[in-house]
């Protein structure tokens, strides 16, 4: 057969495997009740020990709607500036130089990995008045469909990754990991202690937008107590950092910014 005749019988095999680069699974079924938030990570190297993850078809489905129980809202005035997929070497220091320069504190959703690899970071947050959230160990968008013992690992995890960094450290929050959120990883979460927050405004950061479109689109969409998904990890942030400056502001005049409670 030919080259070209090749490419064409292929092609069609290669769409329908295919999966969608905003985490959409690849027959066009939708991730969740609201699109995923966060751009897929890089994978994490294989550990050398440890339990397995559960085989794909192993996972239960998505509810149709999002599960009873996560906050979306301060429940005050206060809007709620989140940063998610860190701390990372290059973002994080600069996202927080910003947060103390407009004088405001912010909650961090955290990678278990990206913890335990940076924990100066993690003192930093701490140390500057931040809140912490637990963001899962690596990023497993499936995480939450799991069987709710493998979920409790990496929750649990996570948690001790934060507290080799800081010994006691509170994390009040879980976050699931491209927002596809089930009621059994919203009960692991709230066993362990944390209630699971998702949010209101979500400018897609993460799609690399300008800095110019992330402040528009929060500056539309945020309220009196709006949670506002961002990110400080994950990939090229630098969007997102020069947006901060200038929608921090906006957002302590229109309403005063503080982590949700």
């Amino acid at each position: 057969m030919r080259p070209r005749a090749v490419l064409a019988c292929a092609l069609p095999l290669l769409l329908l495997l295919g999966g969608c680069g905003d985490g959409t699974p690849a027959d066009g079924r939708a991730a969740g009740p609201s699109p995923v938030a966060s751009a897929p990570l890089p994978p994490e190297p294989t550990p050398s020990v440890g339990p397995r993850p559960t085989p794909p078809a192993l996972v239960r489905p998505l509810p149709a709607r999002l599960p009873a129980g996560l906050r979306r809202k301060t429940g005050v005035r206060t809007v709620a500036l989140t940063f998610d997929d860190g701390p990372h070497p290059t973002w994080t220091p600069q996202i927080l130089d910003r947060l103390r320069a407009a004088k405001v504190t912010a909650t961090f959703c955290v990678l278990g990995t990206k913890a335990r690899r940076h924990p100066d970071l993690i003192r930093r947050i701490v140390r500057e008045g931040h809140q912490l959230c637990n963001h899962s160990w690596r990023h497993d968008l499936d995480l939450a469909r799991r069987p709710v013992a493998e979920i409790r690992r990496d929750l649990d995890r996570t948690n001790e990754a934060i507290r080799e960094a800081v010994p006691g450290a509170k994390v009040p929050f879980y976050r699931q990991p491209g927002g596809r959120w089930t009621r059994e990883v919203v009960t692991v979460a709230r066993q362990l202690g944390m209630r699971s927050l998702h949010w209101e405004v979500d400018p897609r950061d993460w799609s690399k937008p300008t800095a110019a479109t992330i402040t528009k689109r929060v500056r539309a969409a945020a309220r009196p107590g709006s949670v506002v998904l961002l990110h400080d990890g994950g990939g090229d942030r630098a969007a997102t950092l020069a947006a901060s400056p200038h929608l921090i502001a906006d957002l302590k005049r229109r309403y005063g910014v503080a982590p949700p409670r």
